[in-house]
């Protein structure tokens, strides 16, 4: 019975062919909110205002990264190929 319950349930996915944008949106999603912690810290510390700043910073940096995983995993994809065997 559970079973059958948990078929019914649909959750939405995109299409292949949209990989790498998803690919680069979740890492720049990630990567940058990262980055914006410790840069923050290392430049103001933790005060009072510290996520504050911290979202301050991520609403520029989160686009950037996008773009830039956009423009830079072609790159990666062929060093990776010309440096791990098998690939």
């Amino acid at each position: 019975m559970t079973q059958r319950i948990l078929n019914k349930t649909a959750r939405f996915r995109f299409p292949k062919h949209v990989s790498p944008y998803v690919f680069a949106l979740y890492m720049a999603t990630i990567m940058a909110f990262l980055m914006c912690l410790v840069i923050t810290l290392a430049e103001f510390g933790m005060g009072e205002h510290y996520m504050k700043n911290v979202m301050n910073a991520y609403q520029v940096a989160m686009p950037s990264a996008f773009f830039c995983v956009l423009v830079v995993r072609p790159i990666v994809v062929r060093l990776v190929g010309w440096t791990v065997q098998g690939h």
